[in-house]
Order: structure tokens, then sequence, then C-alpha cells
């Protein structure tokens, strides 16, 4: 792991056994060639990146004025030339940003002075829609948010109900009382509906740290393919059914398809369903090559229309579950699609 020293702001590496207490940066990227990067510091002239450099500068005075040696700032502390370096850090940010000692949220379009509790500025901050910032929003226990002049707004957990008002995650997820596992896998996706990524498949790498799984980068792949990637990493290691309780809202006329949604957005009204808790076990789900291989409680509803029924009870009163439409392909295996 590359670590900036936050007395002279400069790169040391240290192996994962040996890496020192440490601040982390979240923030949103500035327009193309704004960033200081790791060659940029390589290169011994990062100051050249005005705004960039400004990040990387008040960040390291920052944790130097807190007693923290180091800092790590993803848009310098990676050597993105190297895309096994690239993907191994992406699949290890969740983490790194969970061992931090201190979070530092960066919000460039906030000013100085604003209440946060009631401020416009602060609930409309594109801090709040980037995919990336989820994670760093979730991940570590200690945030503090800053203004665009490096003046400290107040802390996630002093915040926790307006941060919570704003993004709908559960406050006991932002105060750290509530374990981000207790979650349904729908109610982590609907988090996720409203955000965007510069690049379309970082809408599905930057969710690998909420469902705890690791994939490989496929940067051209498109968002449709790498969120199906990560859905089918999530059910190598849950049964929670409500993966498959999504709505696409985004299509005036659906296709059929899989049980896999096609992306976050599809879980936009999915946030308050929960999987059925019986403890008995079931028919672990496979992907085969026509598919994927479920059991599912089947009723016919008319023709070749039939209704999956999901173990996701209804909220509010949870006395009757979730179905989902299904059409019948061939009658000799069984293969179904949604519509």
């Amino acid at each position: 792991m590359r670590l900036l020293n936050s007395s002279t702001s400069q790169l040391e590496f240290f192996p994962d056994k040996d890496i020192p207490e440490y601040a982390i940066l979240s923030h949103t990227w500035g327009k193309a060639g704004e960033e200081v990067t790791f060659e940029d510091l390589r290169g011994g002239e990062p100051h050249r990146k005005e705004k960039g450099y400004e990040k990387l500068k008040y960040s390291c005075k920052q944790a130097a004025a807190e007693q923290i040696g180091y800092v790590w700032i993803d848009t310098c502390c990676i050597n993105k030339e190297s895309s096994a370096e690239l993907s191994e850090s992406i699949n290890s940010m969740f983490l790194w940003y969970q061992k931090a000692k201190i979070c530092y949220a960066y919000l460039t379009d906030v000013p100085t002075g604003i209440d946060p509790h009631n401020s416009s500025e602060f609930n409309n901050s594109n801090w709040f829609t980037r995919g990336w910032t989820l994670q760093e929003l979730i991940a570590p226990s200690n945030l503090a948010f800053y203004s665009k002049d490096w003046v400290e707004i107040g802390s996630k957990s002093d915040l926790a109900s307006t941060i919570s008002r704003i993004t709908r995650i559960d406050e006991g997820i932002l105060t750290g009382l509530q374990d981000l596992k207790s979650t349904s896998v729908a109610k982590r996706m609907s988090w996720a509906s409203d955000r965007k990524t510069t690049r379309l498949e970082d809408m599905a790498y930057c969710l690998m740290g909420l469902f705890n799984v690791n994939m490989a980068m496929l940067y051209g792949e498109g968002e449709e393919k790498s969120f199906r990637r990560l859905q089918e990493e999530i059910m190598k290691d849950s049964d929670d059914e409500t993966l498959f309780a999504w709505t696409n809202t985004r299509e005036s006329q659906p296709s059929q398809q899989g049980l896999l949604a096609k992306s976050p957005a599809d879980f936009r009204k999915s946030g308050h369903y929960i999987p059925y808790c019986d403890w008995e076990p079931r028919t672990p789900y496979s992907i085969t090559s026509r598919g994927l291989c479920i059991t599912l409680s089947l009723h016919l509803l008319e023709g070749d229309t039939w209704i999956g029924t999901l173990e996701c009870p209804v909220p509010p009163e949870y006395d009757e579950f979730l179905g989902i439409y299904l059409k019948r392909l061939s009658k000799e295996d069984q293969q179904y699609a949604r519509v």
C-alpha cells in the first residue's frame, strides 16, 4: 500500500503487515487533468495541477495537525498504469477506508459557514450523488466533512440523521450501531440506485465492498455485464432473494430477461424489502450456460405466464410474499424468462 507522508508529501510503500496509522481522503474528481496522479508525484511536479495539489496539501496538513503520519488519496497513491495494481486497489478499497484512522470528506461545492442540517448546499452536494463515495461514507467509523475552504462542517456521527435523510441509509449503519450484513441485498442496492459513476463498469465495481465480494476489473464490458457479474458473486455467498426483488422502471416496454437486474437503478423502490428467515436450508442457486438455476414456488396466472414466489414477505404486515412474473419458454426443461 502506498501512502503519502503527511510531513513531506512524498510517497512511501508499506507491506500489508506493516501499514502505519493513516488518514484517507474521500472526494469527487475534478475535470480531466486536474487531479495529481502517481506519475505527477514520481515526476516531481505535482504543484502544476493547482486544484488537485490543493487537496493533497490540505489533506496532509490536516493529518499532520492530528498527528497522523500518513494519508491515502486514490488519485495519486495508485499506479493506474498497472492493471494488476488497479484491480487489487479497487478490490481492497472498502477495507482501506474501514481501517483508516479518519476519513476526510472534502465537499468542493459546499461553502463555509453553512448549517448542514438546514442547508440546500450540503443536501445537494455532488459528493452524495457519486457511486464511489457510497462505500467511502459507510466504511470508515470516523468521518469528518470539510467545506470547499477546508473548514470542518461536522462529523458523520453528529450529522447521521441528516445524512440518512439525504441518502436513505439507516442511521444505525452510519453510526456503526447496525451491522451492514443485517441489511438486505435489495436495501443496499437501493442506496446506489440514484448514484452515478464516470465509467459505466464502476457502477458495479464500487459496490463490491458493500457485499464483501471480489471481482476482476474488465473495463469495456459495460454496465449490464459488470452488474450481472456482481450479482452472481453475491449469490455465491448469500441466499437473500431480495436480490430478485427489483422493478424495471427505466424501459417503457421491458423485454424478457433473466432474474438478475441490469442496473442498481432497478432497486430504487426496493429498499424496504427483507428476506424471509425460516432457518431452513434452501437449494443453492447455480449459474449454468442456460441461465440461473433456482427453485421457486410457481403459480399459473394465465396461458404461459406464471408467478414465481420469492422468499420476501411484503411490508408492512409481512403476511404475504412477493411474486415475479415469468413466461415459460420450454416445457421440457422448465425454462422461464422474467417479464
